[in-house]
């Protein structure tokens, strides 16, 4: 049976769902909220395959045809103590948000002792090389995740958990220090039952976005041209503009050691970012980012999470 987690906090959450300018009319009624109860459990093979997997597909965005993403959620279910999701109706549910880790340099039969026999274990290990050669070939080239190279080395003493973790885009932020918090706990408790969870480094995977011109606009005259070209070679030269799909991320680099962001593998077709813009004037060009924190350093992150969310 499903075991609801106790964050030893309240479960009760407020999502504000504004749709109009409540700065143009001034007026609190403008706003709906809407009170939601999350509940936070731990990975169920039986409930959570789909909506993992469709979580893990936004979070890997347009990289994510690169991965065999149902052996990748199995994986994250194959460790069942480790890691939360997070609900709003119930075990039975798909989740809204998850958080796991996984270990990027060790993957055996013994670490995935839920698996059903040798040939998933096989599997899984194939999912992990996958990930480590998708990341080897983001940092080739970045000088500002250069150590992740020597980090991954086959002989590197470095032991380095892949943090992975993404959410439905109108959940609050403030449900995730609750499963960082777990995750801390749980990596704790594994090791006290000698399981491979000794982590050097923690690594994010996550995602940014700039802000693009949009081509939907209507065919503007010669004037309107000259000018559009003029405005779009001066945001060129602000380009770097960059902003994090998760705020947490913003508190988790500044206990980094280094982190850096990187074009997708994979490129969108033209015109892509329009179907990423929602009520504004400018296309949204997602980006993945990576963030390598230290182990001694991860706990502190949290704590200045929760911190940076009960100010906002």
């Amino acid at each position: 049976m499903a075991k609801r987690k106790d964050h030893g906090e309240s479960q009760s959450e407020q999502e504000d769902f504004d749709e109009s300018s409540s700065a143009e009319s001034g007026s609190d009624d403008d706003a709906n909220m809407v009170d939601v109860e999350f509940e936070w459990f731990d990975p169920q093979p039986e409930h959570d395959f789909q909506g993992l997997k469709t979580l893990l597909r936004q979070l890997f965005d347009a990289d994510a045809q690169l991965f065999d993403l149902s052996a990748l959620t199995d994986l994250i279910l194959a460790q069942p103590l480790l890691g939360s999701t997070v609900k709003v109706e119930g075990n039975e549910t798909d989740p809204y948000a998850f958080l796991t880790v996984l270990n990027l340099h060790e993957h055996t039969v013994s670490v995935v002792k839920h698996c059903y026999n040798l040939a998933d274990a096989i599997q899984d290990k194939l999912v992990i090389k996958s990930l480590i050669d998708y990341i080897i070939r983001l940092t080739s080239g970045n000088p500002n995740l250069s150590v992740l190279m020597d980090l991954l080395k086959p002989k590197s003493k470095a032991c380095i958990g892949l943090l992975l973790s993404e959410r439905l885009i109108n959940i609050p932020s403030e449900v995730v220090p609750p499963m960082y918090k777990m995750l801390l706990e749980e990596i704790s408790w594994a090791l006290e039952e000698k399981e491979p969870y000794s982590f050097t480094h923690y690594l994010v995977l996550s995602k940014t976005y700039k802000e693009v011109s949009s081509n939907l606009d209507q065919e503007p005259s010669t004037s309107q041209k000259k000018r559009k070209k003029q405005k779009m070679a001066s945001g060129q030269r602000g380009e770097s503009s960059v902003f994090h799909f998760h705020p947490e991320d913003e508190v988790l680099q500044r206990h980094a050691s280094a982190y850096g962001g990187f074009n997708y593998l994979k490129q969108e077709a033209e015109g892509h970012s329009d179907s990423k813009r929602a009520f504004q004037d400018l296309g949204i060009k997602p980006q993945g980012h990576l963030i390598l924190i230290e182990k001694d350093k991860l706990q502190p992150a949290v704590r200045a999470m929760e911190e940076y969310f009960h100010q906002s």
